[in-house]
């Protein structure tokens, strides 16, 4: 096809370079260009766009209109929208462009009107394409599957995010809107960390390939591997904040530092210690409750349990009351930087004696 196309082309250079050295000629002076140099000229005129169209067509029919099929094939809902609407409009402006070429007549006036539509629709194509990211947020009213004020058409997730695990559970809920993406880059690290000699990091490592296979199967949330690298790039933070900044996406994380990086840069970030602390069951003093003491607290006489979500209660004279459930009053609750924690005393202080 491309040979056919290759061609086509030729042959439309030596029409036109034909076209053209005669129509140079006839507005030469012969002083210019002399009688006997003539048909040199014509020759050389037609040999230069015969080239010229056999070498340069394919750059400006074949492989934008392949790459174009490229990305709508590998496009969402809202790119491949913005992609026939381009081609619709670049079909409509070409159609246009072309109508003063019909006057023309013979082969001039019958082939390059459709040509020059065919060939405006593909430049649109391609420049949509290309600006796509641009382009679907300006559109994200009107275009199915388009990125919403306010919200995300990619995630993507980190490394440490996927050893973790909980994203697979979040998954599961429903709750995160748009399309999780992986990075190769991503999957090559934890295919790096389980090859790991260490075997706490083989396990890390091999944990992580698990927690993403289950988050391929069993998510809500549509799941896709990224092939963009960044060989350029050295850390994989880097590369997660440059693929990020690229598409217009958040980053999904659970690392402190990849955290603030990101939100420096101005890069949206989910954070799964956040999400679990948010999620958490909202206490106030007062409150009454029963809880099982499990271990001996900091200070003396102090027991610590723990509610179903996880939050430590530090219970003020509890120690003694060691593998058995108590009935406490809360009388603070602290947040720190690690998550919240509960202080409460025993309603019945028979337990604490």
């Amino acid at each position: 096809m491309t040979k056919i196309i290759q061609l086509v082309g030729a042959l439309l250079g030596t029409l036109l370079g034909f076209a053209l050295g005669l129509l140079i000629l006839s507005k030469a002076d012969t002083t210019i260009i002399e009688a006997p140099n003539r048909p040199a000229f014509l020759m050389a005129m037609v040999a230069a766009t015969l080239l010229f169209g056999y070498l340069a067509i394919p750059y400006v029919t074949t492989r934008p209109a392949r790459w174009a099929v490229d990305r709508l094939a590998q496009a969402g809902a809202g790119e491949f929208a913005l992609g026939v609407a381009a081609i619709v409009i670049g079909l409509l402006v070409g159609v246009l462009a072309g109508l003063p070429l019909i006057p023309l007549g013979g082969w001039a006036g019958s082939v390059l009107p459709p040509l020059v539509a065919v060939l405006s629709a593909l430049i649109l194509l391609g420049a949509t394409m290309y600006k796509s990211d641009m382009l679907l947020p300006a559109f994200a009213g009107i275009l199915p599957g388009a990125r919403r004020r306010g919200g995300f058409s990619q995630i993507v997730i980190d490394t440490s995010s996927v050893i973790d695990g909980r994203i697979v559970d979040v998954g599961r809920t429903g709750f995160i809107v748009g399309t999780l993406v992986v990075p190769r880059f991503v999957l090559d690290e934890l295919q790096r960390i389980a090859d790991s000699p260490d075997a706490i990091r083989r396990n890390r490592g091999r944990r992580g390939l698990e927690m993403l296979t289950a988050l391929q199967k069993d998510s809500m949330t549509p799941v896709e591997v990224s092939e963009e690298t960044y060989p350029e790039i050295g850390e994989v933070d880097a590369k997660l904040v440059a693929f990020a900044r690229d598409h217009g996406a958040a980053i999904l994380t659970n690392d402190f530092n990849l955290n603030r990086v990101a939100e420096l840069q101005g890069i949206r970030v989910l954070n799964i210690n956040e999400l679990a602390n948010a999620v958490k069951a909202v206490v106030h003093p007062g409150e009454e409750m029963t809880v099982r003491i499990i271990q001996e607290g900091k200070e003396p006489g102090q027991g610590v349990g723990y509610l179903d979500d996880g939050t430590m209660i530090v219970v003020e004279g509890g120690g003694k009351a060691m593998n058995q459930e108590v009935g406490v009053t809360v009388t603070r609750v602290l947040q720190t930087v690690a998550g919240r924690m509960i202080f409460a005393q025993p309603r019945d202080t028979s337990a604490a004696g």
